[in-house]
């Protein structure tokens, strides 16, 4: 285990086999053994009845077959020195006058424990009943194996020497079907990873049904859910298999293996045991139904350190939908969050119209478009909608182009008010020199603009439409009663990353050409504030990202930092495997910027307009986040200073 970052690799092989050919299935096992540990594997799940196979009939009644099967599991036993890591395998055991079928959890030349099936299936084309008892008839709570004692239960949990962060529990495949899956009471006694060794067999629809069930269990019991089945290697009499294999961590599918195949397969993944705790902790209800005391038993494993790079993929863009075949209806649905939400606030106020800056830049462009959106949905007339134009210092044609036709096409009403005037003669009034373009320069017109639009809404009894985004709420990259304030803010709970592919979508599905054409022009258009002057060829010279750094960084970053509590050092590590194009000290200076800006931006945050939350991350100070405004960042800025 990767103890500074959390991370454990574990998981699920599917070994070629024969029916009932106990040393053919050995030594394919101890091939897989091999393999799991020369990839630096900690924990390996084989399948249901692996040393047997698990369609061997009524030979598991011979004791021919049982015997052999328990030489084989000394075997394994015995040939885990020479490997490294904890494996789990699949075999019959013999106890209190039953036959079991069982995992048996060996490491570093020891049985650690086996662990019975619970809920045996009976009906259709599985009549494992014929040959197997349940856990719940068993009377011993240990066996006798090769000389030694062994713990022999379902309420067996298995907890890495000196690490009380990773701890797992095993079930067998109909256990996982069951109305009350072994595996919710071992993660709510305290595992956070689940192996389960499974034959499940293939029919049409079952693979999306396993999956389901698999991403499910490992999203309510908030732990890492790994899985093995038995593959085409079963005897196909009457079913074939094909060796799913699985791994899930909080209900998203990390990694799965190809199906159907005769040669072994060995999937392995990262899973991150501390985000995991992590999520647990947030989640006050996870424990708020303690379970019933059973009289569980930990073991411990030695497992290793792993020192291999890390294999797992992160999102370079973590909120924005990367499935190609439901994006588009993710991307309508964020836009109907955000309209609905609008929608509702205008009825309440029984307001007819609103009030929105438009820049020419992509945060305006997207509240303009939910605008035109809630106002279609109440029926509302579209020249309500009042689309201000305020050119100031450091306007371009460009923008200012674009602002007109953005608004003339979607048949809203335009109104242009320059504030170049104003901005003269209020700084002026402060004695400000007009020639100094600082922080003054810069927010006394965003501050004036924002005056404009309050002013003019209280004219036509309209409410003013915030523009700025998450992204720029978590770096406080907005004037403090400027820009930072509206009457509705409709994109504060849309990350900048995801503002753009918004956009992208409305592009896509607009049908008026003259529309479409100017959003795809606003979409190539530099991200900038346009408060200081532009080149003299009229060029956007001040660039937001040249000044605060990428935001498809301060997105991971914050993505990471607020979702799953990660500490810097993490962050820092995961995002340099992310963005390996990324030379790692722009993302250590762009991170330590994120940090000090984050901490030190929360008085904006603490008086934000009412907004929509519409993913998981909300920056609210009456939702999500409850955070001081004088918090000191210190302590997670020398984390980083350090590296």
């Amino acid at each position: 285990m990767d103890k500074i970052n959390g991370f454990i690799r574990v998981g699920a092989a599917v070994p070629s086999l024969k029916v009932a050919d106990i040393d053919f299935n050995i030594e394919e096992i101890k091939k897989s053994m091999q393999e799991a540990s020369e990839k630096g594997v900690e924990i390996t799940v084989f399948p249901e009845l692996s040393i047997t196979a698990y369609t061997a009939g009524d030979l598991f009644l011979n004791n021919t077959l049982l015997r052999e099967a328990l030489n084989g599991l000394i075997s394994l036993q015995d040939y885990s020195k020479t490997v490294k890591g904890v494996f789990i395998v699949g075999v019959p055991i013999k106890a209190d006058n039953q036959l079991f079928n069982c995992a048996a959890v060996i490491e570093n030349g020891k049985i650690l424990g086996i662990v019975p099936k619970t809920y045996i299936p009976n009906y259709s084309e599985f009549y494992e009943k014929r040959w197997f008892a349940s856990s719940n008839n068993k009377l011993s709570d240990k066996l006798v194996i090769n000389g030694l004692e062994v713990p022999f239960k379902t309420e067996l949990l298995f907890q890495k020497n000196n690490c009380s962060d990773v701890k797992f529990g095993v079930e067998l495949c109909e256990d996982l079907w069951g109305v009350l899956p072994p595996s919710l009471s071992h993660t709510l006694n305290g595992a956070n990873m689940i192996f389960n060794l499974s034959a499940s067999n293939e029919l049409i629809g079952k693979k999306e049904e396993r999956e389901r069930l698999v991403n499910n269990q490992s999203e309510k019991t908030i732990s890492a859910y790994v899985y093995a089945s038995s593959g085409p290697g079963e005897s196909t009499s009457d079913l074939v298999f094909s060796g799913a294999s699985m791994i899930s961590e909080n209900g998203h599918m990390l990694k799965r293996g190809d199906r159907f195949n005769f040669e072994s397969t060995l999937i392995y993944s990262d899973v991150d045991v501390y985000r995991l705790n992590s999520a647990r902790e947030k989640n006050t209800s996870y424990m708020g139904v303690l379970p019933p005391r059973r009289n569980y038993e930990t073991v411990q494993f030695q497992g290793f350190d792993k020192s291999t790079d890390l294999e797992r993929i992160y999102e370079e863009y973590p909120f924005v939908p990367n499935d190609e075949k439901t994006k588009d209806d993710r991307f309508k649905e964020i836009l109907t969050l955000q309209a609905m939400g609008l929608a509702k606030r205008l009825k309440h106020t029984n307001s007819k119209s609103v009030v929105i800056g438009i820049s020419g830049g992509l945060d305006s462009t997207l509240a303009f478009l939910v605008a035109v959106k809630a106002f279609d949905i109440l029926g509302l007339d579209r020249k309500n909608i009042i689309g201000i134009t305020m050119p100031g210092f450091g306007t371009t044609g460009r923008t200012y182009n674009n602002s007109c036709l953005l608004v003339e096409n979607y048949g809203a009403t335009l109104k242009e008010i320059s504030i170049k005037d104003a901005c003269i003669g209020h700084l002026k009034d402060i004695g400000h020199d007009i020639n100094v373009t600082d922080v003054t320069y810069e927010n006394a017109q965003a501050r004036e603009r924002t005056q404009i639009l309050m002013d003019y809404a209280n004219q036509c009894g309209g409410l003013v439409i915030g523009t700025g985004d998450l992204s720029e709420l978590a770096l406080g990259w907005c004037t403090y009663n400027g820009d930072h304030m509206s009457m509705y803010a409709v994109n504060s709970g849309v990350p900048k990353t995801l503002v753009r592919y918004l956009v992208e979508y409305y592009a896509k599905v607009e049908e008026n050409e003259n529309a479409k054409k100017v959003l795809n022009d606003i979409l190539n258009t530099p991200v900038s504030p346009e408060l200081l002057p532009p080149s003299e060829a009229g060029e956007i010279l001040q660039k937001t990202e040249n000044t605060i750094g990428p935001y498809v960084l301060h997105d991971f970053f914050l993505y990471h930092f607020l979702k799953y509590g990660a500490e810097p050092e993490k962050i820092f590590y995961i995002a340099c495997h992310t963005f390996k194009q990324m030379d790692k000290n722009e993302i250590k200076k762009w991170l330590l910027v994120f940090l000090r800006r984050f901490f030190t931006q929360q008085f904006k945050r603490n008086c934000v307009p009412d907004g929509p939350k519409v993913g998981s991350i909300s920056l609210s100070p009456r939702g999500d986040l409850r955070m001081p405004s004088d918090a000191e960042y210190r302590g997670w800025v020398k984390k980083i200073e350090k590296l």
